[in-house]
């Protein structure tokens, strides 16, 4: 018996003290910002704005690479198939880590196989439409998508993939509604909105960035409601979703942050927290997410930050249960 106790100790130790020494060389080589979406979407603004001075501060470049398919999961699957080293930071959000796995039966991680190290910003949401919808608010989208229904030609909504969070608002918007509407999904929001442009899709909710308001001005499409209780700085230019008559309540939003392995060793996490909370109080940081309408996080200690991934994961685990998500 105490032998083993002897034999416990010393694998304790050898792994305490093998965490020590990966902290102290972590990191020794640049690392990856994994972003599970393709370049030129708002994800991609999002980790170009901060992956300089998270650089800085890590002293090792930070690489942002961008691989999209199947609501990010791809991406998250390429995470859980690496070392737990920390040499690859996964920006996401609900809808890779959360509702993937629960509407994608090919999807087979789960949430709580991610830590989420720091929240960064809080994506408001803009109700888009295509730039010759015959409709110039919420109310009459909504007489005119029960009239398409009626005709038998729903209007059709854009997201990012089966299961993302996009997905879950258009399902749910048709539910509250009782209007048929038809699902089209992409592999990020830089194809949604190349085709929302185009007119080939009708509807977008989507992550608001500050590039659909020059898009607005342009005439290149409607931008009917953003789904907020109030107009909000920045915004204020367009209605909030509660000064509807049909959809006062429709109010959401959505948070990204940095996750890793959950295995990863706590030192690491601690090390790759400092960086990103040091990166949040970065003036330039601040100002380049403000100026794509992000909510800049309030950066959090790590205990307060996994109960928040708790609590969100079991929020949003609510909004999938609600409109009955079942993994296809």
């Amino acid at each position: 018996m105490p032998l083993t106790r002897h034999r416990l100790f010393a694998l304790l130790s050898c792994l305490l003290l093998s965490s020590a020494v990966l902290a102290q060389s972590y990191p020794s080589k640049p690392v990856s910002l994994l972003v599970p979406y393709p370049a030129g979407g708002l994800s991609d603004v999002i980790a170009r704005t901060v992956n300089t001075t998270l650089a800085k501060n890590l002293g090792q470049p930070v690489i942002v690479e961008n691989l999209g398919g199947v609501s990010g999961a791809i991406a998250a699957q390429k995470v859980l198939n690496s070392a737990s080293d920390g040499q690859i930071i996964f920006q996401g959000s609900p809808n890779e880590l959360i509702l993937s796995p629960l509407a994608n039966a090919a999807v087979k991680f789960k949430s709580e196989d991610f830590r989420l190290v720091q929240m960064i910003a809080t994506a408001q949401i803009g109700f888009l439409a295509r730039k010759d919808l015959p409709v110039n608010n919420v109310d009459e989208f909504l007489d005119y998508a029960r009239k398409m229904a009626k005709e038998g030609k729903p209007i059709t909504y854009a997201s990012v993939g089966p299961g993302s969070f996009y997905h879950l608002l258009g399902e749910h918007l048709s539910k509250v509604s009782n209007i048929e509407m038809t699902h089209v999904p992409y592999k990020g929001s830089a194809p949604a909105n190349q085709d929302i442009l185009g007119g080939q899709v009708d509807i977008f909710l989507a992550p608001y960035g500050k590039a659909y308001d020059e898009l607005a001005k342009q005439g290149k499409l409607k931008i009917l409601a953003m789904l907020n209780t109030e107009r909000l700085d920045g915004v204020k230019d367009y209605p909030a979703i509660s000064e509807s008559k049909a959809l006062k309540t429709f109010t959401f939003n959505i948070w990204t942050g940095y996750f890793v392995k959950k295995d990863t060793p706590e030192p690491i996490v601690q090390i790759i927290h400092k960086a990103i909370t040091d990166t949040l109080t970065d003036p330039a940081v601040r100002s380049g997410l403000e100026a794509n309408s992000q909510l800049v996080a309030k950066p959090l200690p790590q205990v307060a930050v996994d109960k928040a991934y708790v609590d969100g994961t079991a929020q949003f685990r609510a909004i999938a249960k609600s409109i009955n998500l079942q993994p296809q």
